[in-house]
C-alpha cells in the first residue's frame, strides 16, 4: 500500500495516511483491497489531470470496485448510478464505454477519485470518517498547479468535498447525483460530457474520448 510516487509528497500521506494504513492492516477484509486502493492516483498523475469526478466510497460488493470512482470491473453488470451515467452519455454524445470499467477515462486525465478509498464488504460508508477526504482535497489542489480543471460534481457530497477549491479559470458543472433517487432532479439532460469537451476545445486542449 505504497503511495504512488507522483502523489507521495501530498500532506495527507505525511499526516493522515499512517494512521489509516494501520487501521486497514488490522482488518481481515476490506475493499477494493491493498492492490487497488490507490488505483485512481496510479492511473492519473497530477500533471495529466484535466477533469475531476469525485465519488463517495468504493462499491461494497466484493469483486465490483476497481479503485476508480463509479467504475466497476469489466465483467460486472452496471450499478444503477453508472447505468444512469451511461444513459446520459448516450443522450449527450451518442456513445458510452463497452463495459463499466472507466480506466479509459482515467488514462486520459479524468481523475476518478472517491472521497473514501476503503470500505468493509457490505457496509457502505463505514470508513468515511477516517480522514480519507483530506486526500481528495490535497489531490485536487496538487492537480490545479498544472492548469485549469473541469470539475464534474455530482450531488451534494462531491460539491461539499470540493468547496472553495475551484478557481475562476476552472469549469464547474454541479448537478444532482446520477443515483436513481436523484437523477431526474437535474442530472438527466445536463449534458456534462459535451460541455467539458467544448471547454477543452476552447483552450486548445485534447478532448476526452468518453466512449473509451
Amino acid at each position: 500500500m505504497k503511495p504512488p510516487a507522483a502523489w507521495a509528497h501530498l500532506p495527507f500521506f505525511q499526516s493522515d495516511w499512517p494512521a489509516i494504513r494501520d487501521r486497514l492492516e488490522g482488518l481481515d477484509d476490506w475493499l477494493p483491497g491493498p492492490a487497488l486502493v490507490f488505483a485512481a492516483l496510479d492511473a492519473t498523475p497530477p500533471e495529466r489531470v484535466r477533469v475531476v469526478i469525485l465519488g463517495q466510497d468504493p462499491y461494497p460488493t466484493p469483486g465490483h470496485a476497481n479503485g476508480l470512482a463509479f467504475s466497476v470491473a469489466p465483467e460486472v453488470a452496471l450499478p444503477r448510478s453508472l447505468k444512469n451515467i451511461f444513459a446520459e452519455l448516450r443522450d449527450d454524445i451518442g456513445a458510452a464505454p463497452a463495459t463499466g470499467d472507466l480506466s479509459g477515462w482515467a488514462r486520459q486525465g479524468v481523475l476518478l477519485l472517491n472521497t473514501s478509498l476503503s470500505v468493509p464488504p457490505g457496509d457502505a460508508g463505514r470508513h468515511a470518517s477516517w480522514g480519507w477526504d483530506r486526500l481528495a482535497r490535497d489531490a485536487v489542489a496538487e492537480a490545479q498547479k498544472h492548469g485549469p480543471l473541469a470539475f464534474l460534481l455530482w450531488g451534494a457530497h462531491a460539491q461539499k468535498a470540493t468547496a472553495g477549491l475551484p478557481r475562476p479559470e476552472d469549469l464547474v458543472i454541479a448537478t444532482a447525483h446520477p443515483s436513481p433517487l436523484s437523477a431526474r432532479r437535474g442530472f438527466f439532460g445536463s449534458k456534462p460530457f459535451s460541455k467539458i469537451n467544448e471547454w477543452l476545445e476552447q483552450q486548445g486542449r485534447q478532448l476526452v474520448d468518453w466512449a473509451a
